[in-house]
């Protein structure tokens, strides 16, 4: 998962980069990067880091131009540690193009073989988005072989792109001299956006928060397989390249991932988690009665929605039990000291008066490797609870995501192959409630705006239930794809989004 804007404008686009990717940082906090292009050059600056300490005065002076696109990266295949592979990504034939990728690829290595061998294109590192990026120039090269440059060509080369392709991307490049190029994939597992502002320029972006934010109205959702093409001029060229297309959105955005002002699809996101706590206190009753239940306290922050509507209805109080920490730096290792691993204790910090002596029900909005569950389970019992009950606004977690969420093999995930009362004990909980995956669709699409543009053919919920819209994925394809998740280096923390959520 990761955070793409693109920008075409009359007027210098540098600053308007940096505020978009600052309201996209929950996306992506290892790397970030900007480019932009004056004329016919590209100025680039990428660093490892957020978008605050990677981009300084001297750096944005160093950005001109009127068109540009950014991203903010969180690592979901290669080397997490490597700056070769912070985006944006360039090649320089044809035209020149950089590119920023939001997405996981399930083909790439056949598309790396593919493209030294039938191509004779170089891919230098590890990353699926520059073995995208260099798909997309050999097409771009074929469709203009002997013309020019359009609006036309470019569909046609998005339409061979398409059927080379496996897996989920949205994605925005620009291509030197002639403008910006945004498409999302047959399937719309990853959002992409488009708006405007007042003086005509034209935003693309992952979620509808980068676009408000910094002063554009939201104009529509870019639809699966669309291409959407934006000249020099400002001038909007789109056009369906895709064969057969659907819309299935990644459900984890709802859930999780996406912030709760964004409208990704038609469906807001802040309604749909108040929608996941509604069909929640159903399953809570039915597992705990109210009476027994004496505070109800979120797990900060994606649940927070989801904790409130459920209080409401079982008329319980909702008390905010634990305060996060914002501010936990990295951890260094000094000559002389062992491996640390961060603990949840640093990044949370419990309100003792909230749980003494109480039963208490905290609502978290999923459980992933379910180590963090079982440490908050025990500060919750050290501050004074009487008991400690656990519910869960998502369904367990029972299988990898190969879509662009790093998360874990499936014998990391602590509900694959487990009984609910299996994983109850392993997290130490005095009862623990989880939402159902049939629940959890009727609640999000109940979210859904009464005319969306366009009408949600499912949701990816792969992780949920096993099934993956794309139809390509086996358990051969899931091995290969966890040889190239992001690699931890030696006395690093796992600092991907999902080793503690809700706590990055």
């Amino acid at each position: 998962m990761c955070g793409i804007v693109g920008v075409v404008s009359s007027a210098p686009v540098n600053q308007l980069l940096y505020d978009a990717l600052l309201l996209l940082q929950h996306r992506g906090q290892d790397a970030a990067g900007i480019v932009t292009l004056l004329e016919r050059k590209f100025f680039m600056h990428k660093a490892k880091g957020m978008v605050r300490d990677v981009f300084r005065t001297r750096n944005m002076r160093g950005l001109p131009g009127d068109i540009g696109l950014g991203q903010v990266r969180y690592p979901t295949a290669g080397n997490a540690y490597s700056e070769e592979e912070a985006q944006p990504f360039y090649v320089n034939a044809p035209f020149g193009i950089v590119l920023v990728h939001n997405g996981n690829l399930t083909n790439a290595h056949a598309l790396r073989a593919e493209l030294f061998s039938t191509d004779h294109r170089h891919t230098n590192t590890e990353s699926d988005s520059e073995v995208l990026l260099n798909v997309l120039a050999h097409e771009l090269d074929q469709a203009t072989r002997g013309g020019q440059l359009n609006s036309a060509t470019v569909f046609e080369a998005v339409r061979h792109v398409h059927r080379r392709l496996r897996g989920s991307y949205a994605v925005v490049a620009l291509i030197a001299g002639h403008g910006l190029l945004a498409f999302r994939d047959p399937y719309g597992i990853r959002p992409l956006a488009m708006g405007r502002n007042a003086d005509g320029t034209v935003m693309v972006a992952s979620e509808s928060v980068a676009l408000e934010g910094s002063g554009h109205v939201f104009e529509r959702n870019i639809a699966p397989g669309e291409a959407v093409f934006i000249d020099l001029q400002g001038q909007v060229h789109a056009e369906q390249c895709a064969e057969a297309p659907t819309l299935n959105p990644c459900i984890f955005e709802f859930v999780y991932l996406a912030r709760p002002d964004s409208v990704l699809d038609g469906i807001s996101v802040y309604q749909a988690r108040l929608n996941l706590g509604e069909t929640l206190a159903k399953r809570v009753v039915s597992t705990v009665p109210p009476s027994d239940i004496d505070v109800i306290i979120p797990i900060p922050e994606s649940s927070r929605p989801s904790a409130t509507q459920l209080a409401h209805l079982l008329g319980i109080p909702y008390r905010e039990g634990f305060v996060k920490n914002r501010y936990v730096g990295r951890t260094f290792i000094m000559p002389g000291q062992g491996v640390r691993k961060k603990s949840v204790r640093q990044k949370l910090n419990v309100i003792a008066s909230e749980f003494k002596g109480r039963n208490v029900l905290l609502v978290d909005d999923s459980i992933v490797r379910g180590t963090t569950s079982r440490e908050i389970v025990q500060m919750a019992r050290d501050a004074g609870a009487r008991k400690v009950y656990l519910a869960s606004a998502a369904p367990p977690v029972r299988f990898p995501n190969v879509y662009g969420i790093d998360m874990p093999t499936k014998d990391e995930l602590v509900a694959h192959d487990r009984s609910i009362e299996e994983i109850r004990q392993l997290i130490g909980c005095d009862a623990l409630i989880y939402q159902d995956v049939e629940g959890m669709k009727r609640a999000i699409l109940k979210a859904a705006s009464s005319s969306p543009a366009q009408k949600l053919d499912g949701f990816d919920a792969s992780c949920f239930d096993g099934v993956y819209v794309t139809g390509d994925i086996d358990t051969e394809a899931i091995t290969r794809m966890n040889g190239n998740r992001p690699r931890i280096e030696e006395n690093e923390e796992d600092s991907s989004r999902l080793a503690l959520p809700n706590l990055s």
